[in-house]
């Protein structure tokens, strides 16, 4: 199933998530249907409020971004009841955008390593250092989990000339090549 991807405007997107119980039912779907409508939207990561969800979910594909990193040929994972519980100092700032903000992209400054702690989809653990495109994801990903979005870490100018943007989003006015809700 694919699903609708959550824009911004929905409380949903400001919440803090509700772990995922060991008795999740149907986890393993779940995270296959979140893989479809991750490719059909065109992203490399989706969390679980982004389709509605609050739960403390969020899947990474970096695939395509294996040419200019070959570690991330084969890089598609689900991330369950994940902490970052490590930053590096060292940061670098990409240029980000989201699925939930259609249209819309800002310079971002975020780890290039971090430590996660995690649950795979069969529910096994996992303690991990992810750097470089990996960690910049993941990150943003954990952030919607937190009931952050990426341009809370925008400058607070670079905030302000987005408003007009932001409303936009928030009345529905954009326009997008996947489903939305």
């Amino acid at each position: 199933m694919i699903y609708p991807i959550v824009i911004y405007g929905d409380e949903v997107l400001r919440k803090p998530c509700e772990p995922v119980a060991a008795d999740f039912p149907d986890l393993k779907k779940l995270v296959d249907d979140m893989f479809l409508t991750l490719g059909e939207a065109g992203g490399v990561g989706l969390a679980a409020p982004q389709i509605g969800k609050s739960l403390r979910l969020f899947i990474v594909d970096c695939t395509p971004w294996a040419e200019d990193d070959p570690s991330c040929a084969d890089f598609k994972h689900a991330f369950v009841n994940a902490e970052i519980y490590a930053y590096s100092e060292q940061t670098k700032t990409y240029n980000e955008g989201c699925l939930s903000f259609p249209g819309l992209y800002a310079d971002v400054p975020r780890s290039l390593s971090i430590r996660v702690r995690y649950l795979d989809e069969e529910l096994k653990p996992h303690d991990e250092e992810f750097t470089g495109y990996k960690a910049w994801v993941i990150q943003h990903e954990y952030d919607h989990i937190e009931g952050r979005v990426f341009v809370d870490r925008v400058a607070p100018l670079r905030r302000n000339l987005l408003k007009g943007k932001l409303l936009n989003l928030a009345k529905g006015k954009y326009r997008c090549s996947y489903k939305t809700r």
